[in-house]
């Protein structure tokens, strides 16, 4: 039986909340996958940290919110450091190639991984990490299909962005294939 408390975390303008709404609605197009999706964010809209956090479940969900991880997203190292205490031993810790890890003491498997930089040299934006964040994660979330995860950013983003960021998901799935 699975149940996934997955914490996507960065700065604001990174697409955290954006990439959170995603996951969950795609998690609506499944059958029998209970979820529910929160944020926040700092007073800043852009650089200020930010957080959304969904949680699927076959079973009802009686709170809304992560308790304890067993995935964690974190694109910034404010980010890491702020959420990186309470990860589920069997969980999984993804950042950025550019976040120092070293020192952290966990039994979680962490995969440092250049997000970022794929998203600017692969998609030619910066701002399409989010969607990579996406593909990476769907490796670990087996419930979810990937042509659900591309509904998702269809109903999300304008025509004219929605090619973009479905080559950044799959950019990411091809990211994640390697990964145990």
């Amino acid at each position: 039986m699975y149940r996934y408390e997955i914490r996507l975390s960065g700065a604001g303008g990174q697409g955290m909340i954006t990439a959170g709404i995603i996951l969950a609605e795609a998690a609506l197009h499944e059958n029998n996958i209970n979820v529910t999706q929160t944020q926040s964010y700092g007073p800043e809209s852009r650089g200020g940290a930010s957080r959304a956090e969904v949680v699927l479940s076959p079973d009802i969900i009686d709170y809304p919110k992560v308790t304890k991880p067993n995935i964690l997203v974190a694109l910034t190292q404010k980010a890491f450091e702020k959420y990186n205490y309470d990860i589920k031993e069997d969980g999984i810790i993804i950042v950025d190639e550019g976040i120092n890890t070293e020192g952290f003491d966990t039994k979680a498997r962490i995969y440092s991984l250049p997000i970022l930089k794929t998203a600017e040299d692969k998609v030619g934006k910066k701002l399409t990490a989010n969607m990579v964040v996406l593909g990476i994660i769907n490796k670990f979330i087996k419930e979810i299909r990937s042509d659900s995860v591309e509904k998702g950013i269809s109903s999300k983003f304008p025509k004219k962005l929605v090619d973009m960021n479905i080559k950044a998901f799959e950019i990411g799935e091809q990211l994640s294939k390697n990964l145990k």
